[in-house]
């Protein structure tokens, strides 16, 4: 055989090798035993041959779009590594750095999507703008051991990362968590712990519950006692045990708020970890920790006790006062000057009406607004609360419930008990959150007496990861008005963080790729082989889980 023949023959068979294994790389990832453990899924993953790793020698190259975000990454490992990881500017720094890079968008690009590689002799993101940045660095840090995440150095560990070449984008723009503060007060570290634990699951959105029956968390300047009372309660309530939580001020009583400074961080915080925090301040039901502190914006007038937990009348704002309006839109615009974010949260839901039916000034505005009842009633309320906010260039949010009698100009549902097809047709954005797929705060086994106090219900980690944001009778054409989903997080029976985060993970790992991953690539036993890892993650972490062995008493 001739050297010319034999090269011919080498050639062909590299050919057929290197098709075969391109097969393999690219199938689709879910059912790949070999994908690393990413949660959530990136959309196309090639695994080569080969590792990077990571010494005290590396260099973040940065530009001037990327130079937070690699502030971010080196502080995120100098205190597990110890390594000093220093930025570099020089796009011409030499192999065995880490390049970080926005680049122009191209058309009809996702501009939350990036590319991320790895070689044997450096690593490279890059995307259109810094968000999608940060989210490859957020599976950059997926790659590296699961120690690389714990927040003191780690000794004697070799930081390696595989080879590999992952093109990813999110399928949703909503992916989000509520936060119910009112119920059980969360201190301000605790919060960024939060957002850090969003920032790794790449979602977008914290619905931040601040108002609600049992408590007032957000001050503000023009109406103090809304903090003052309504911040605060006897006891910790919900027949918890008083020791369960720390949220008690001097005088032993139960609660506490946000000074406007320290939202100011808190946004800030999130900003940084590209998350809009979207406030929630009920209205006009679920207000009895407001008419608590302002009692004169209610029907009864006095008739509220300044202990939150003594009042038995519904906590519903008295629509036939023109003064309860001017409370409500200074409210709001303190808010809006707090929060820039498109969307506030204006809650809607469950409002019981029989004080309006009492109340002569109610029926009044019934008769001059031509109303004929009082969901109708409830109607012009948020109508016109809509049409304040959107004189401001935001837009409102609400719960189900808005939708009775037609939703407002340009208004977002929320839904967790239906509508969102109605909606969606209407031409109304929606964001999915149904209760039987969506809300943490329902037990994880059958076996409640194994289990920690919760609500009620039972929603097992499977099931989340079943769940379909797009409602199959929705017609294609007004899908894209499906903005996401999010997981709810209601804490009756929540009242510290550890509670908080056992009730989270790992169903929010499921919920992270029911919002990011695109849908065909679902795969319930290519999950759970990752989740074993992410697990380890979260361990290093320090976050406390419901263990996956306990699953069978689901």
């Amino acid at each position: 055989m001739s050297s010319e023949l034999r090269s011919r023959i080498t050639v062909f068979a590299s050919a057929c090798l290197a098709g075969l294994l391109a097969w393999w790389i690219l199938r689709p990832t879910g059912t790949n035993p070999n994908i690393p453990g990413l949660i959530p899924l990136p959309e196309r993953v090639e695994l080569h041959r080969g590792s990077f790793e990571l010494t005290p020698a590396t260099r973040i190259v940065v530009t001037p779009e990327s130079h937070s975000t690699g502030g971010y990454f080196a502080e995120k490992l100098r205190k597990s590594t110890g390594y000093p990881l220093l930025l570099e500017t020089d796009s011409k720094a030499g192999s065995g750095n880490i390049l970080l890079r926005v680049e122009s968008p191209q058309a009809g690009q996702n501009l939350e999507g990036y590319k991320l590689s790895v070689r044997r002799d450096g690593v490279s993101i890059s995307s259109p703008s810094a968000a999608g940045l940060f989210y490859g660095v957020q599976t950059l840090l997926q790659l590296l051991p699961v120690e690389a995440l714990a927040g003191s150095p780690v000794s004697s560990n070799r930081w390696e990362m595989p080879s590999v070449i992952i093109e990813d984008q999110p399928r949703f723009r909503w992916r989000g968590l509520l936060l119910d503060v009112s119920r059980h007060f969360f201190k301000k570290e605790e919060i960024k712990r939060v957002l850090d634990l969003m920032a790794l699951h790449k979602l977008n959105v914290l619905h931040w519950h601040l108002t609600d029956d049992q408590g007032w968390r957000i001050e503000i300047k023009k109406y103090p006692r809304l903090t003052e009372v309504g911040g605060w309660r006897k006891s910790i309530g919900f027949n918890l045990d008083p020791k369960s939580s720390t949220a008690y001020g001097p005088d032993g009583r139960y609660g506490g708020f946000y000074t406007q400074a320290d939202v100011r961080e808190m946004v800030t915080y999130a900003q940084q970890r590209h998350i809009s925090i979207v406030p929630e301040l009920e209205m006009p039901g679920h207000a009895t920790a407001a008419l608590s502190a302002y009692p004169e914006f209610s029907c009864v007038g006095e008739g509220y006790s300044t202990d939150v937990t003594q009042n038995t009348r519904p906590g519903v704002y008295c629509t036939g006062k023109e003064e309860t309006f001017k409370f409500v839109e200074e409210v709001l615009s303190e808010v809006m000057e707090l929060f820039p974010g498109k969307y506030i949260h204006v809650g809607g839901d469950e409002v019981p009406t029989q004080n309006w039916n009492d109340c002569p000034r109610c029926r009044e505005r019934m008769v001059t607004e031509h109303l004929s009842n009082p969901r109708e009633l409830q109607r012009y309320f948020l109508h016109r609360v809509a049409k304040f906010l959107n004189q401001h260039g935001r837009t409102l949010v609400g719960w189900s419930e808005i939708a009775e009698g037609g939703l407002p100009e340009g208004a977002v549902l929320m839904d967790w008990i239906g509508g969102a097809v109605h909606a969606a047709a209407g031409g109304h954005d929606v964001v999915m959150s149904p209760n039987g797929y969506c809300y943490l705060d329902f037990y994880q086994s059958r076996d409640r007496g194994a289990e920690p106090p919760a609500i009620g219900g039972f929603l097992p980690l499977k099931k989340v990861y079943s769940f379909e944001p797009i409602p199959e009778e929705l017609e294609p054409r007004f899908r894209t008005h499906i903005l996401g989903a999010q997981a709810n997080l209601w804490t009756e029976c929540i009242p510290s963080l550890p509670a908080l985060e056992y009730m989270m993970f790992p169903r929010l790992c499921a919920l992270s790729e029911v919002v990011w991953s695109p849908a065909g690539a679902r795969d319930w036993e290519g999950f759970n082989r990752r989740l074993h890892v992410h697990l380890q993650r979260l361990s290093a972490m320090g976050v406390r889980y419901r263990a996956k062995s306990e699953e069978a008493a689901e």
